[in-house]
């Protein structure tokens, strides 16, 4: 009898000594957890910009945002409507998925794929965006009843494609982009950028009277003109929202790290998650009145 208590009484000991050891465990555990901050193992997000679209987000590489902007902006220089540049950015889907590529079938190159065969300018001009979003509009408003068309059909008639009906796909997705670009959206992209690109930004001055000098290129409009006056609205979209996104999409081009435009300013951030990068300025003696304030 006294040896199975001796055995209960060692049991027991061992039951107790090893729910002591567990609940150092767990009290240290807890500790840790509840005092040490954690280490972000996360990996940095790759560089790029993010489109508010109506029916949620879409990222894109800086390299097709840029590109995106610009083709969205040569049609205030022409004066056309969004549904102008919905075609325009199915076309381009398409054709190069937004990279301005020096290369394609035949003799075809940049966004739009245009070849210099068929007249569409020589090598150099068509990988100048500009040039060749001011070329694809001018054979756009040239096809007949081109606003009535559908997307795909339009764009077929001007890029006379073997595969013209795979205009059609991307249609959804370019209108809700075209919204964006010509700035009916309001502050609706934001770009993020590797550390070392975004301390070299700060380090040095924005080449502000480049970006205004190319935005007048692209835009036909001169940012020293705005704002624009209200009875004379471009139909295109709303021009001062539509530069402070082509500002935004290039800032990595030229040091940019600030953009304000009316009550809202946009600052570079490294970080993809920074939905804050455009924030409400509440001091109204910053408002910019209209005008695009690059910094």
């Amino acid at each position: 009898m006294p040896s199975r208590r001796r055995k209960f009484s060692a049991f027991a000991k061992i039951l107790l000594i090893l729910t002591f050891v567990c609940g150092l465990f767990v009290a240290g555990g807890y500790y840790v957890l509840t005092t040490f901050e954690p280490l972000d193992t996360r990996e940095r997000p790759d560089p790029g910009c993010r489109l508010g679209l109506t029916d949620g987000r879409y990222e894109m590489e800086i390299a097709q945002a840029v590109n995106a902007g610009t083709v969205g902006g040569v049609a205030f220089s022409r004066d056309l409507p969004e549904h102008a540049v919905t075609v325009a950015y199915a076309t381009v889907w398409q054709e190069s998925t937004f990279y301005n590529v020096d290369y394609g079938d035949r003799d075809s190159l940049g966004l739009f794929q245009q070849r210099p065969s068929q007249e569409w300018g020589e090598p150099d001009e068509i990988l100048d965006p500009v040039f060749a979003s001011r070329a694809f509009y001018d054979r756009l408003v040239e096809v007949d009843n081109w606003e009535e068309r559908p997307v795909y059909e339009a764009a077929q008639a001007v890029q006379r494609s073997a595969e013209g009906f795979a205009y059609d796909q991307h249609e959804g997705l370019s209108a809700r982009m075209a919204e964006v670009f010509t700035g009916r959206s309001g502050p609706a992209v934001t770009c993020w950028f590797e550390e070392e690109v975004l301390d070299s930004m700060r380090a040095g001055d924005a080449d502000v009277a480049g970006a205004q000098e190319e935005m007048a290129r692209v835009f036909g409009t001169d940012p020293a003109e705005l704002p624009v006056d209200p009875d004379q609205a471009d139909r295109t979209g709303d021009l001062g929202w539509a530069m402070a996104l082509w500002a935004v999409v290039h800032a990595e081009e030229y040091g940019i790290t600030s953009v304000t435009y009316e009550d809202q300013r946009w600052e570079a951030s490294e970080g993809m998650d920074r939905d804050e990068a455009w924030a409400e300025l509440e001091d109204e003696g910053d408002h910019t009145g209209g005008r695009v304030v690059l910094r």
